[in-house]
């Protein structure tokens, strides 16, 4: 066996945790496989016999590789509301089942939803520490920072993904009654059950815009609803109870509530991409899925 068929296995050797590290990074597997093939690139052509920990070696690589990715990525990015949604898991015929384990543990849509609204040096200081439990020393060298400024992108962003504050506040459960109340309704298109829950003044806004003002132009406007429930979470948006919501588009859409006396007061819809992407999405739990339309 020659050097480079040597280097060869033992790159395959490690492939599914590249794999896995690039996947959770970018949110997609064409873009991890790309990575992955890019890392490869790289060893054969500068590997060192002197690298004492070649897995270690490795995953410091495809990490900067993905952070390119991510840079380059948010760049170029238009104001599209698909580029706020990951692509859903797929895995390829030949994987093994330890390769489907890796790819699909903590990888649901929901945490790549969140994972896609952070900074690319908080989210790789995130998944190497906190999913694989890289060091930050090594961490801080390919973000270029201080393992102490690294530390913080991290604790940054595990407080951005746990949410700013306890899902067993017993006020985020209290509201979170009404908000799955409303989320129901508004799933199935139910009229009475949406005034149940509205204040008399209710108001809804749509980016700002107010849209609808009373509990009976809400609710017909959220009674129109159902397509852009699909799939939905709750979730702390800002900190404050709400729903993140995936549109039939592909899109997403964040709505926030002010409740009072067990009534909704004020919605607001978010659906511009800019202000997706610098809000604090936490999600809350398993999603939510609906029929696909109203009654």
């Amino acid at each position: 066996m020659n050097e480079t068929e040597w280097l060869a296995d033992r790159f395959e050797e490690n492939r599914v945790h590249l794999r896995a590290v690039a996947y959770r990074m970018l949110g997609s597997p064409t873009e991890a496989e790309d990575a992955v093939q890019e890392c490869w690139l790289r060893l054969s052509r500068s590997y060192d016999d002197e690298i004492a920990n070649l897995r270690g070696w490795l995953t410091t690589v495809v990490g900067r590789v993905c952070l390119d990715m991510l840079r380059q990525r948010r760049a170029r990015r238009e104001d599209s509301l698909e580029d706020l949604v990951p692509a859903v898991a797929t895995f390829y015929e030949d994987d093994s089942p330890e390769e489907h384990v890796l790819l699909a543990d903590s990888v649901g849509q929901a945490l790549l939803v969140v994972l896609e609204t952070l900074d690319p040096a908080e989210r790789l200081a995130f998944v190497l520490h906190d999913m694989f439990g890289v060091p930050f020393d090594e961490v801080a060298v390919i973000v270029e920072r201080s393992p102490a400024a690294a530390r913080k992108l991290a604790s940054r962003a595990r407080h951005r993904v746990r949410g700013g504050r306890s899902a067993a506040d017993p006020a985020a459960s209290q509201q979170g009654q009404v908000v799955q109340a409303f989320l129901a309704a508004a799933r199935d298109g139910d009229f009475d059950a949406l005034l149940a829950v509205l204040d008399p003044d209710a108001v809804a806004r749509n980016n700002g815009v107010p849209v609808a003002l009373g509990s009976v132009a809400v609710a017909k406007g959220a009674a129109t609803f159902a397509p852009f429930l699909q799939v939905a979470w709750l979730a702390l948006v800002d900190g404050s109870l709400g729903i993140l919501a995936q549109q039939e588009d592909g899109g997403m859409r964040a709505m926030t509530f002010d409740i009072s006396d067990g009534r909704i007061r004020e919605i607001d819809v978010v659906t511009d991409p800019e202000q997706l992407r610098g809000m604090d999405l936490a999600v809350l739990g398993p999603p939510h899925r609906g029929r696909g339309g109203g009654k």
